[in-house]
């Protein structure tokens, strides 16, 4: 049984819950895997920390929650004591945005540690007490700089929530300690279509034990449903902390909405009793632009790290075709939407970076199955030239060669384990594109699945692999994973690790930089 075989026995629906405290809320010590402690004060207070995203060389954006309608205040600087702080005042925030607000930071200084705090004021001008965070910008765009990034993506998926036995999700300790410059979320944010029960009993006779939220008693469907999705992940002390010391990417997959979604489906599932997908995925959409530290209403966007890194982040949901087949031969149809392809083609063609990262959050060449017959991804298993999906891809891959584009690296998530794949004109049905690398991250706090088979149309090879015996085995038993990626400044050089839960490197590449 693969991951979404698994999702569709709808094995873990009807979870109890465990009400926390409502109302107005505010952080006090928390504990190491745990839920903060939750308290009423008569000041303003941030309820969720702090986190930032979308970092350039000279700006960032800096989130937040309040408990109460109130007017974000932010200051920063270069200092921990931020004694040369400037001050912005941020939004008004209201129960519109679910409380929660974003100030952008500006003329910042490429490639520096900012140090930022955040509070909340009332009406009155009463503000509470601050949260405070740090983040690190972008080089400038001709620097030949270090930078360091770590991606994962599948949180809280399949039933396996926050377990504050095991000090909840450390895999988010493990990434924070090797003080990247960012964290790059590949999507599955969230599963909004995974509750979670109060124990799950595994194989073996061990109980995980997660905590529980009314939110994620069942499946999204409301606007406060979702939303309560988001804010159930920063109920962990591990994931605030690299929250509040890490600028993220976010880009969204499927579990943001439910699984598998596509634009303008009708859902044949009784835990739902709104069928419309497209109502469904708004609602998401919202959730998701309210509580995450995303810079732009456009998820697909490119950020450039320095000479020698550009980021090119895809949304490969909004734009999708239906699943079916996907063996049609019509060039208009595909998961990108003509604009975001032709967008991402002209990027690859413009850019002068020595690598560009293309952030798909559904790979290429495996083939990942919607039911018995219509895929989920790119792929369908046919070995042959291009057909469905693979054609716009084919596109993309066929164009930059002519044009001579090099360092094209694709980072992904989805299928719950980790892999590099190395993909070679030589093994493929098709000869017009340069050899590439993908590389394969996740889960972060979900089941663990795969290996998922691969399709030959672009000559893969899986170099490495690292996948459980059997499917949805818990966090418990291991195959967690994030991947890392560091480009040195001198060379250009890349080096790709892929690393487990535990922060211990499994596999390792260094890939010169291009010549030329």
């Amino acid at each position: 049984m693969d991951r979404r075989a698994f999702l569709r026995t709808g094995t873990l629906a009807g979870a109890a819950a465990v009400p926390l405290v409502g109302g107005g809320v505010a952080f006090a010590s928390p504990g190491a895997g745990g839920a903060p402690a939750l308290v009423r004060g008569d000041r303003p207070m941030l309820s969720h920390g702090v986190q930032s995203g979308d970092a350039t060389a000279d700006s960032a954006v800096v989130w937040a929650r309040a408990d109460r309608p109130g007017r974000l205040t932010a200051a920063y600087g270069t200092r921990p004591d931020l004694r040369d702080a400037r001050r912005v005042r941020g939004p008004w925030v209201t129960p519109d945005t679910d409380l929660t607000g974003k100030v952008r930071l500006r003329d910042l200084k490429p490639g520096r540690r900012v140090y930022y705090s955040v509070a909340v004021e009332d009406d009155r001008g009463n503000a509470g007490a601050a949260v405070t965070g740090s983040l690190t910008t972008a080089p400038h765009p001709h620097q030949k700089a270090d930078v360091k990034f770590v991606w994962t993506g599948d949180i809280v998926g399949q039933g396996w929530g926050i377990n504050p036995d095991l000090g909840g999700m450390r895999i988010f300790e493990r990434m924070r300690a090797l003080d990247p410059d960012f964290y790059l979320c590949s999507g599955d944010t969230v599963y909004s279509d995974g509750p979670l029960a109060e124990s799950v009993t595994l194989p073996d006779g061990r109980v995980w034990r997660n905590l529980t939220t009314p939110e994620k008693s069942k499946v999204a469907e409301t606007l406060a449903e979702y939303r309560g999705q988001f804010a159930y992940s920063l109920l962990d002390a591990n994931y605030r902390a690299l929250a509040a010391q890490v600028p993220q990417i976010n880009q969204w997959d499927d579990h943001e909405v439910r699984n598998n979604w596509y634009p303008g489906q009708i859902l044949d599932d009784a835990r739902y009793t709104e069928k419309r997908v497209d109502v469904l995925a708004a609602r998401a959409r919202q959730a998701f632009q309210e509580w995450v530290p995303i810079g732009d209403d456009r998820i697909y966007r490119k950020l450039s790290y320095g000479r020698h890194l550009d980021v090119f982040v895809l949304d490969m949901r909004t734009y999708k075709d239906p699943n079916d087949g996907n063996r049609y031969a019509d060039p208009k149809r595909g998961m990108l939407g003509d604009r975001q392809r032709r967008w991402l083609i002209d990027g690859l063609s413009q850019s002068r970076a020595t690598w560009k990262v293309v952030a798909n959050d559904l790979p290429l060449g495996l083939v990942v199955p919607d039911g018995a017959t219509a895929q989920e991804g790119v792929a369908q298993g046919d070995n042959g030239a291009p057909l469905g999906r693979e054609l716009e891809f084919a596109e993309v891959l066929r164009t930059a060669h002519r044009r001579g584009v090099t360092g094209i690296v694709f980072a992904t998530a989805d299928v719950h384990y980790t892999a590099a794949h190395h993909y070679d004109p030589a093994r493929a049905a098709v000869g017009d594109f340069s050899p590439f690398w993908e590389f394969v991250s996740g889960p972060a706090n979900a089941g663990a699945f795969g290996p998922n088979t691969l399709d030959g149309t672009f000559g893969p090879k899986a170099e490495f692999v690292h996948a459980p015996p059997r499917a949805n085995a818990s966090p418990m038993e291991g195959f967690q994973h994030f991947g890392e990626m560091q480009v040195d400044g001198h060379s250009g050089d890349l080096t790709v690790r892929l690393r487990d839960a535990e922060s211990s490197v499994l596999w390792s590449k260094t890939l010169q930089a291009p010549k030329g």
